[in-house]
């Protein structure tokens, strides 16, 4: 279920330091106009056709939800083996994001990299907008820069459709079991709308305006950041000292030390599981724009900055294919020390 939806919240003036496209994406959407643009039909299985560009790791998990609840889907990948699963459970298979946008009342992306979103949203000949009827409603998941997220949403309105910004934190188990955390921005009414589709993914938050999404998104990664720090230096800490790791892990999991990030990672890192569920090197791509928005907000974040040249070094390494639990690498290095058993 949607929390907190309030048509009061379009009216609120976006948190600094927004774009003026943000500004004019807010005015255009909260306008009398709005219900003109973006059609209010009900959405259902019956009603909407749906497409996705994007089935990565999350991406895959996140639209087989909605083929399994019955929706017509239509897939967009730029490798396009990524999609069989998909095309093999019903979706139908396109060549582009226009393509794919001009198949569905609702387009979903999760891509890479802000520039990933720009091409596949904007891009006057292949981008999805240039695709997407009027009516219509862009949905970009992709963790992104929350000024692109304003600018999109005005090229939207200005083409009579809606745009939202819908970045996801739970990673790939969440996507799996659909228990995402959705953080949107954008007009409320059209958050609202988008309900049924949320649902089938996880738990939906409405934030504010254009670009909401996104500075929530940021904040949720900075705060896993110094939580993965923690983690790790304290699992580093138990093993220098002794301790089976394990048990420990299992002793704090139920005290003020236990996390999210225990749960989901403890055990894999333990196991030198270092597959991603999200990788490396679109952490560091997050993190970066956190430290960009602070700079723009003259903000200083030390845990941040320390949490990203760790994560940085794991690339000049050449492991940001691997998961944000790989951060123990790098701290393992740091200490000539290794938590991997040896093999008899």
């Amino acid at each position: 279920m949607l929390v907190g939806i309030s048509r009061s919240l379009t009216r609120r003036r976006p948190p600094f330091p927004l774009a003026a496209a943000a500004a004019a994406a807010t005015a255009a959407m909260s306008s009398s106009s709005t219900g003109a643009n973006v059609s209010d039909c009900p959405i259902s299985p019956d009603t909407t056709r749906v497409s996705w560009v994007g089935t990565g790791v999350m991406g895959q998990s996140m639209a087989g939800h909605l083929l399994a609840a019955g929706y017509a889907l239509t897939v967009y990948n730029r490798t396009p083996s990524k999609a069989q699963g998909l095309v093999s459970r019903g979706a139908s298979l396109t060549d582009s994001p226009r393509a794919a946008a001009a198949a569905a009342d609702v387009i979903f992306l999760m891509v890479g990299f802000p520039s990933d979103v720009r091409s596949t949203a904007l891009d006057p000949s292949t981008g999805a907008l240039a695709g997407l009827a009027p009516g219509g409603v862009l949905v970009d998941m992709t963790t992104s820069d929350p000024t692109l997220a304003a600018e999109i949403a005005a090229a939207a309105a200005a083409a009579g459709c809606a745009a939202v910004d819908a970045p996801v934190s739970g990673g790939d188990r969440g996507a799996r079991n659909a228990t995402l955390s959705i953080f949107a921005g954008g007009d409320a009414a059209v958050v609202a709308r988008l309900a049924p589709l949320f649902q089938l993914m996880g738990k939906a938050l409405y934030m504010g305006g254009p670009g909401a999404g996104q500075r929530a998104k940021l904040g949720n990664q900075i705060a896993i950041a110094s939580t993965m720090v923690g983690l790790v230096e304290g699992m580093v800490y138990a093993h220098k000292a002794g301790l089976d790791v394990a048990k420990w892990l299992e002793a704090i999991s139920t005290g003020a030390a236990g996390s999210k990030s225990l749960d989901l990672y403890g055990k894999r890192i333990l196991e030198r599981d270092m597959a991603a569920g999200f990788y490396v090197r679109h952490f560091v791509k997050d993190l970066g724009i956190c430290l960009s928005e602070c700079q723009a907000m003259g903000l200083s974040l030390p845990g941040l900055a320390l949490a990203q040249q760790l994560y940085v070094s794991l690339i000049a390494h050449g492991e940001g294919g691997l998961g944000t639990q790989a951060l123990i690498l790098a701290v393992e290095r740091l200490n000539n020390t290794s938590l991997e058993k040896k093999r008899d």
